[in-house]
C-alpha cells in the first residue's frame, strides 16, 4: 500500500498515458485522478478514450482530462499527445507508455509476411522508444519528469509459444535499463513495470483464434493473476519515489519483487577498460546536454512549422 504522503505529490501532476481507454492504463488514470492529478490519454479506442476523460470531468465539475487517437508507432501521433498535454495543462511530469498488443505473439511458423512480423514489435518496442524520445523533450523543458514503460514478466521468462512477444518486452527491458544517466542529464527517470497475467482485454489477444488455439493459451488460463491493484500500485511508485531509476518491477501475484541487473563477469573488465569507462562517464554528461538542447530546438523548430 503506497504512503499518504508519497500519494500527495500527484497532486496537480500531469501524467500523459498511452493504451488507458481499458485495462492497466485506465486503472492508473483513475488513481492519478482520485489524488488531484491531470490526465493525458492516447488510445486508438476513441469512442472508449472520449468516454473515460468524460466522466472523469464531469466527475470533478472542471477539465482534468483529455484525449487524443493515437498511433503509437507515429512520431506525429506521439508529438501530437504530448503538444496536446503542454496546449492544456502546461506540460507534462509524468508518462506511462502502456499500449501493447499480443497480435501474432506466437511467431514460428507464421506466414512470412512483413506487417504481421513487425507490428507486435513496432506497437510494443518501437512504440515505447517513440514514446519515451518524445516525453524526454518535453519533460527537459519542464525540468524533470519520470516515465514508466510496461513491460512484462515476459521480458524475463520466455514462454515457448510467445517468442515474438517475448523479444518485444526483452527489449523494452533492455531500453529501460539503458537510462542510468539521465537523472544527471535532465533531471528524468526511466523504470518499467514488469506485470505476470493480468485480467486485461490483451489476454485473448494472444490466443491464435477463437477455433484454433494457441495450445499455450490453457496454460494461460489456469495460471494465477496479478491484482490490478498490485499494478496500480507499482506503476505510481515508479512515477514518484524520485530514488528509483532504471529498475524494474515485477508484479506477482504475491506482491512486488525489484528484478536486479545481471551483473557482469570479471573478464569484461581490465584496469584500461576501467579507466576508458571512468573517463566516458566524466565526459558524456555534459556531450549529451549538449545533444538534448539541439534535439529540443530542432524539435521545437519542427513544431513551428506544423
Amino acid at each position: 500500500m503506497l504512503d499518504i504522503e508519497l500519494l500527495s505529490n500527484i497532486k496537480g501532476k500531469v501524467a500523459v498515458l498511452t493504451g488507458a481507454s481499458r485495462g492497466i492504463g485506465k486503472a492508473v488514470a483513475d488513481a492519478i485522478i482520485a489524488n488531484g492529478g491531470k490526465v493525458v490519454i492516447g488510445d486508438l479506442l476513441e469512442k472508449e478514450g472520449q468516454a473515460v476523460v468524460s466522466e472523469y470531468n464531469k466527475r470533478a465539475g472542471e477539465k482534468v482530462a483529455v484525449f487524443i487517437r493515437t498511433d503509437v508507432t507515429k512520431y506525429d501521433d506521439n508529438k501530437n499527445l504530448f503538444q496536446l498535454a503542454e496546449r492544456e495543462f502546461s506540460g507534462v511530469d509524468y508518462a506511462l507508455l502502456n499500449a501493447g498488443i499480443g497480435y501474432n505473439a506466437n511467431s514460428m511458423f507464421s506466414p512470412l509476411n512483413d506487417e504481421m512480423e513487425e507490428k507486435i514489435l513496432n506497437v510494443n518496442t518501437i512504440g515505447v522508444i517513440k514514446g519515451t524520445k518524445v516525453a524526454l523533450l518535453h519533460m527537459a523543458k519542464r525540468g524533470g519528469g519520470s516515465i514508466v514503460h510496461i513491460a512484462s514478466a515476459a521480458g524475463f521468462f520466455s514462454s515457448p509459444g510467445f517468442a515474438s512477444y517475448n523479444a518485444s518486452k526483452h527489449g523494452v527491458i533492455g531500453y529501460t535499463r539503458s537510462f542510468q544517466l539521465m537523472p544527471y542529464i535532465c533531471n528524468v527517470r526511466v523504470n518499467a513495470l514488469c506485470p505476470y497475467w493480468v485480467e486485461t482485454d490483451l489476454l485473448p489477444g494472444l490466443n491464435a483464434s477463437e477455433e484454433n488455439e494457441e495450445p499455450f493459451y490453457n496454460v494461460i488460463k489456469h495460471s494465477p493473476r496479478v491484482p490490478m491493484e498490485t499494478v496500480v500500485e507499482g506503476v505510481l511508485t515508479l512515477l514518484i519515489d524520485k530514488t528509483r531509476n532504471t529498475e524494474t518491477l515485477l508484479a506477482t501475484p504475491k506482491g512486488i519483487i525489484t528484478m536486479e541487473i545481471p551483473q557482469q563477469p570479471d573478464s569484461f573488465h581490465t584496469k584500461q577498460s576501467n579507466a576508458a569507462f571512468k573517463k566516458y562517464i566524466k565526459e558524456v554528461i555534459p556531450v549529451s546536454k549538449a545533444q538534448l538542447a539541439t534535439a529540443l530546438r530542432r524539435y521545437e523548430l519542427s513544431s513551428s512549422k506544423l
